[in-house]
């Protein structure tokens, strides 16, 4: 490869380690041309899988600043670079892998740090960002859902409690006026009330009249002012009498 070509493919790999969301590294050996074709094909447009020299790559590695993907350049390479979801690509590479076990992935780079064939195992595991955000969704809804129900809850009952008293009243009309005729109904329980309190006054009037009767009783025992004349008609005949 001319000098120039070395250089403008280091560029592009530096590149395309620092834009991607990760990179996942492979060793391709056995794998035939349509095998390959069949592999891009499935992993769709947001992966770019390319086969790399070693060297370059890991130039283009130290250029990027990617500290310990050195380590994984060992035989054959071949480099898938993501701009979707790594979950996604992930999941990609592992079920292509079990219908061709020639592909055999070394590890990978995500995040600043090193994936081993074991992360990434464990990566492919992981529920894609599709699901995640539709769970996501699900777990808001059934939120609101709750909160609707929990706040349309009072307005319910008051609502069960209008119709009920509705129903109550269309069935028995008297119903609507016990409430008005409870006051009509406690009238005569104040009526009698104040008929004993009348009866009570009368009575402390009667009392007071025969003590007024019976001091005005007291003072005219004593005697008046026309006393002395009834006195002196006896008087008179007793002179009459002495003189005959």
């Amino acid at each position: 490869m001319a000098r120039q070509d070395k250089v403008d493919t280091v560029a592009e790999i530096t590149d395309r380690f620092r834009s991607s969301a990760a990179a996942v590294l492979t060793d391709y050996r056995g794998l035939s041309v349509a095998q390959l074709k069949e592999l891009r094909r499935s992993l769709g447009g947001a992966v770019t899988f390319s086969v790399v020299k070693n060297t370059l790559t890991r130039r283009a590695a130290a250029e990027a600043g990617i500290e310990g993907f050195e380590d994984l350049l060992v035989g054959p390479s071949a480099i898938a670079f993501v701009d979707g979801d790594p979950v996604e690509a992930a999941k990609g590479i592992r079920d292509f892998a079990k219908d061709n076990p020639d592909l055999v992935v070394k590890g990978g780079y995500m995040d600043g740090a090193i994936l081993t064939p074991q992360d990434f195992a464990k990566f492919a595991d992981l529920e894609s960002r599709e699901v995640l955000l539709a769970k996501l969704a699900g777990m808001m809804k059934a939120k609101q859902s709750q909160a609707a129900s929990l706040f349309a809850a009072p307005l319910a009952q008051a609502a069960r409690a209008l119709g009920a008293l509705q129903a109550k009243v269309e069935a028995d009309p008297s119903a609507s006026t016990s409430t008005a005729e409870a006051p009509a109904a406690e009238a005569p329980a104040s009526e009698d009330a104040s008929a004993e309190g009348q009866d009570v006054a009368d009575q402390q009037d009667a009392v007071q009249e025969d003590a007024v009767q019976e001091d005005g009783t007291s003072h005219d025992s004593s005697p008046t002012p026309d006393a002395p004349e009834a006195d002196a008609e006896p008087a008179a005949e007793a002179e009459e009498t002495t003189e005959g």
